[in-house]
Order: C-alpha cells, then structure tokens, then sequence
C-alpha cells in the first residue's frame, strides 16, 4: 500500500519542522558509544581472509613433555606425540538497509531541505549495524545449533568465580570454543575469578594477580595507550565499575587541583585503559573483561566488508529505491590464556 505525503515522517520532520538547517539530533539508539564497529573501521585493524568457508587455526596445546633427567649408559625411549589442536570459525553474515521514495528526494530538495535525508536514512541503518555488532561482540550464540549469531567474547573469554585459568568451555557448546574441549585441553582456558566490593583489597587485588598471570601488557607511558599498546590492552567494563573506579582513582590522587572529576575519561590500570562499554550496563554481574587485542581478532571475508549494492529500484514499488550493506565476518581467539574475566559473585 502506497504511503501518502504526511505518512512519511522522515519527510515531515525533515521539511516542516524548524529543526535548523544541515543538522539533527541523533536519538536513534539507548548506547551513548560503540567499541567495536569503530575499532573494525580503523586502517590497520582489520584481518581480511581471502577466500575459504571460515578461520582455521593450529595451536600447540602441549610440549608433549620430552625433556628428563638421565643416568649413565640410560637407554633412549622417545615418543612423538600430538601437540596440536584445530580450532575452526565458521563465516557469519550481517546486513543493513535503506530505502527512500523518488518522490521524497524531490520534495526534501532546493529551499525546502533541512537535512539531506537519504545521508540521514544510511545513518540510521549504520547506527543500526552499530548496534548489533556491540550486542555481537559482548555475547554468544544461544548455543550449537545456532548457525546465525558470530561468537562474541561470551563465547571465547567465559566466567567462573573460582581463581585461576577455568574460563573453560562456553555454556552450550559441548564441544568446547572452537571445537577444542577446555575438559581435553585443560590449557585452552581463560583465567577467572570473582570479587564482592570495588576497592583495593578486593577486585584491584584481583586483577593486579589476573594481569601478572595473563601476561598483560603495559605501554610505557600513559599517552601511548590511546594510540599505541594500550590499543591492544583493553579493560572493558559497565558504568557501575567506572564510576567505582573513577571515585577509587581519586581518593588515592593528591594533586586533584579544582577538577571536581578527574579521573573521567581517563582512568587507567597498570597504564592500560579502562574503557566504559554502554552495551555491558546490563550485565548484574558487573564484569571486568581484560581483553588482549594482540590474540583476538575480528576476521572478514575481503569482498564482503560493508559492501553496498544500491541504491536500486525496488522490485515491487517502482518509485522506491533500496540500499544494502553486507558484512560477512566473526571473531577468533588464538590464546585464550592471555584474557581475564572477572566478575561479581552471586552471593
């Protein structure tokens, strides 16, 4: 069914209202940032696979234990045992859209245009894509038999209240991260914990020993983390454990000066940022997630990322014209000793 002239809100609120002219307020979604689809956007940090049905990896899981003390004259006994273990990530595909009526580009053109309303429908379908890579990358698959959803930290760094490296399989998959069993591997495991209170004796502790024992690195000063290792070095965290943090921050600084808040937008550990993830305000738990960057990888297949097709007629309505924008991508871990995960216990 055709759509009248007033039907069309986009056109109304463009054309009609005093909105002030080339501009709008953007209120197209509850997230005040994203993380992942600007870090996927930067020059250097995309890992583009060629051809092939997904990522495969090799990971030596065992030193096979070859090395011994000996006697005199002893006997050699040798053996080859397997070292390594394959993990494999199936592709996963994401789209977006746009559409517009020929006649809409007319009317929204010449005197009468307050914003150029095609940019702003490809804004929104973005924003859109935003937003369901972050809900991507902070989760995981329902389970196995979910062929649609890419794996996400949930699926690759998983939780456990006890101390040390049990992150091991993700909940659902028997078969383990990858297809490499944590119950098999005992070494393809993350390093866990859990904490009650934000303060030193408790979490700061905990992730002092989480980051000696994952081998996190620190940049060597505080300006290189924005640009430099601190980029691979992320501490990701809800606005809940921030402002803890932010308020434990200050109470140890002594020269604070007149800033009523100056540990906003630059609190950091060891030299590592941590970075406030509006997508985790949701989790009870309230996780610290220590991610290394260096052994996590966000894959696309070259040719399929944010490819646009369009803007072409619509089949079946001759004035409207569609854009797609397709992304075939999923994320791997190669390590998963060198991420933590630490979250509030339930009791």
């Amino acid at each position: 069914m055709a759509l009248s002239d007033d039907q069309i809100a986009d056109l109304v609120a463009g054309t009609l209202k005093d909105l002030g002219r080339g501009r709008y307020t953007e209120l197209a979604t509850d997230l005040q940032g994203f993380e992942v689809l600007p870090r996927v956007l930067k020059k250097g940090k995309i890992n583009f696979i060629a051809n092939g049905t997904g990522v495969q990896r090799n990971i030596m899981i065992d030193d096979g234990g070859a090395a011994k003390h000996v006697g005199l004259f002893s006997e050699d006994v040798t053996s080859a045992p397997d070292h390594l273990a394959q993990y494999t990530v199936p592709w996963r595909h994401s789209q977006t859209h746009w559409v517009f009526d020929r006649r809409e580009t007319q009317m929204n053109s010449g005197p009468s245009a307050i914003v150029d309303m095609v940019k702003m429908r490809r804004a929104g379908a973005m924003i859109s894509l935003a937003k369901l890579m972050e809900q991507s990358f902070f989760g995981k698959p329902v389970d196995s038999s979910d062929n649609i959803t890419p794996f996400g930290l949930d699926y690759w760094i998983t939780p456990s209240q006890t101390q040390g490296f049990n992150g091991g399989n993700p909940s659902g998959f028997a078969a383990g991260a990858g297809g490499i069993d944590s119950a098999a591997y005992p070494r393809w495991a993350n390093y866990t914990d859990g904490y009650t209170t934000v303060n030193k004796a408790d979490l700061i502790t905990k992730m002092r020993k989480a980051h000696r024992l994952t081998n996190f690195v620190s940049p060597i000063s505080i300006p290189d983390y924005r640009k430099g290792a601190g980029q691979n070095f992320r501490i990701y965290v809800n606005e809940v454990t921030i402002a803890a943090l932010e308020t434990l921050g200050e109470a140890q600084n002594e020269n604070l000066g007149r800033d009523l808040a100056s540990m906003d937008g630059m609190i950091t550990f060891r030299k590592n940022p941590l970075v406030y993830v509006p997508y985790l305000d949701a989790d009870t738990t309230d996780p610290v997630r220590m991610i290394n960057w260096n052994s996590f990888h966000i894959n696309f297949l070259k040719g399929e990322y944010l490819r646009q097709d369009g803007p072409q007629k619509k089949a079946d309505a001759h004035n409207v014209f569609e854009a797609h924008i397709d992304l075939t991508w999923n994320t791997d871990c190669d390590n998963r000793r060198l991420h933590a995960d630490i979250r509030k216990s339930s009791s």
